[in-house]
């Protein structure tokens, strides 16, 4: 109830905007049954993890309708990147910077991504990077900040494995690893749309083994 308080409150000081469109969409209900719940798992890449310096790559995401994926909707974009990408960023990425150059402007993505997400839940795995490059970007193209529900998959093994009181390494809550333990398939990492996916199927994999799904309300799942 807190956020969609929030999402009223940023709504009124955000100008005419796509982000306004967005905000102006109602959060899905916490109390709901997760399975009643659209989603949207969505992984960005970036030249690194300063938001304040680095840029946005490429956004990848797919729908999710409770514990469904739609293929139909994956979705991968390049972002136009002024400056020349790093080479260790490239070679993590394999982001040229030929490729960042024909790439489209970050607004236009981010509007279609917002358009998107309106009125869904956001799903990413370690989403304060993704929440936090999104924050930025909106205030620098819209004039506004960014807020949305979020379910983070690292977060949700974490306080798995603690009400478990089971020791963990860092190296453990990585997004492959995490898939091994449910028997997933290894994508190629570091693409948008392929990490967005296994982020995805981590999700339903997750929340099957939480009483196998039943009962189980959104609230449960929230970051």
């Amino acid at each position: 109830m807190l956020l969609e308080l929030r999402r009223r409150w940023y709504l009124k000081q955000v100008p005419p905007s796509p982000l306004r469109d967005y905000l102006a969409t109602p959060f899905p209900s916490p109390a709901q049954d997760y399975r009643r719940v659209r989603y949207l798992a969505l992984d960005l890449e970036t030249t690194g993890l300063n938001r304040k310096t680095d840029h946005i790559l490429s956004l990848g995401w797919v729908q999710l309708w409770g514990d469904r994926i739609d293929l139909s909707t994956a979705c991968h974009r390049l972002v136009y990147t002024p400056k020349a990408i790093p080479e260790s960023s490239a070679v993590i990425h394999e982001i040229t910077d030929d490729q960042a150059a024909a790439g489209e402007a970050l607004g236009v993505v981010l509007a279609q991504l917002l358009r998107i997400l309106a009125g869904k839940v956001l799903i990413a795995h370690h989403a304060a990077i993704e929440i936090g490059f999104l924050r930025r970007a909106c205030r620098t193209c819209f004039g506004g900040d960014f807020i949305a529900p979020v379910i983070d998959t690292q977060r949700m093994a974490i306080r798995t494995l603690q009400r478990r009181q089971i020791a963990y390494r860092g190296e453990m809550l990585r997004l492959q690893a995490l898939r091994e333990q449910y028997h997933l398939p290894r994508y190629g990492a570091h693409h948008a749309l392929n990490d967005a996916l296994a982020a995805a199927e981590l999700f339903l994999a997750q929340v099957a083994h939480k009483d196998g799904g039943r009962g189980v309300r959104l609230r449960d799942l929230l970051w």
